[in-house]
């Protein structure tokens, strides 16, 4: 990945902040775009430990013109994008489908959503201009089956899974390749902060018996992202120890 650049969204922690260091480490140039400008300067300072050479966009992705920002910034200071990790994203209250309120379900497919599409639009727009490049969207468990507390999260989710397949079959002849991540339950900040009874019963739902590791999905991320996944596209992949499969 020497001498390519990424953008990632989300990329102040959980499975942003773990591929940004991924990519990093593999040569990669870094745009690392977020809501949060702390959990993001974090982010910059691990990338810039790894060697690359690394910015940092705070961004609302659910704003059409935070995402043209990013965009353009990321232009600005390195000329191209090669790859684009469509990560932002946010959960919701826990309660059931129907008892979510109009605001958070608007406001969950504004960011997961609406989101993901305006990042698609004007990244891959970008990528045709410089001869082509690879994307991967964070769906979830939720994007490939029902989850249940998580309504309005698992309709963006299946959404998510619906654009990758559709620009897979529109833009594979224009040298972009596009796929999606499901992962399952990880132990990201957010489910940290949950009681340890509410964590030991996620793990034991799953069929490998834990929790997966950021780190784990980035190893997942990046190959797709990377040459090596040269005949991968439109896929959606898995990467929940098992669970979509019961």
């Amino acid at each position: 990945m020497n001498g390519k650049t990424a953008i990632i969204t989300g990329g102040g922690s959980g499975f942003g902040q773990a591929t940004a260091v991924k990519l990093a480490e593999k040569g990669a140039n870094i745009c690392i775009v977020d809501i949060s400008e702390e959990n993001g300067q974090e982010s910059v300072a691990l990338c810039e430990k790894a060697g690359a050479t690394t910015i940092f966009v705070q961004a609302d992705v659910s704003k059409l013109e935070d995402v043209k920002r990013y965009v353009a910034e990321t232009m600005e200071h390195f000329g191209k994008i090669d790859m684009f990790f469509n990560n932002a994203g946010i959960s919701g209250s826990g309660v059931r489908t129907l008892e979510c309120s109009e605001e958070e379900f608007e406001a969950i497919v504004n960011v997961n959503l609406k989101g993901a599409f305006y990042g698609l639009k004007y990244v891959v727009n970008e990528m045709l201009q410089t001869g082509g490049g690879s994307v991967v969207n964070t769906a979830s468990l939720g994007g490939v089956v029902g989850m249940p507390t998580l309504g309005a999260y698992s309709a963006t989710k299946h959404g998510i899974v619906g654009l990758t397949k559709t620009i897979a079959g529109e833009y594979g002849r224009d040298n972009i390749r596009i796929n999606a991540i499901a992962p399952g339950t990880n132990e990201t900040p957010m489910v940290k902060a949950f009681p340890a009874e509410a964590i030991q019963q996620m793990a034991d739902a799953v069929p490998m018996g834990r929790l997966g590791q950021p780190e784990e999905v980035a190893n997942v991320v990046a190959f797709l992202l990377s040459d090596e996944a040269s005949y991968v596209h439109g896929a959606v992949v898995s990467i929940d120890g098992g669970s979509a499969a019961l």
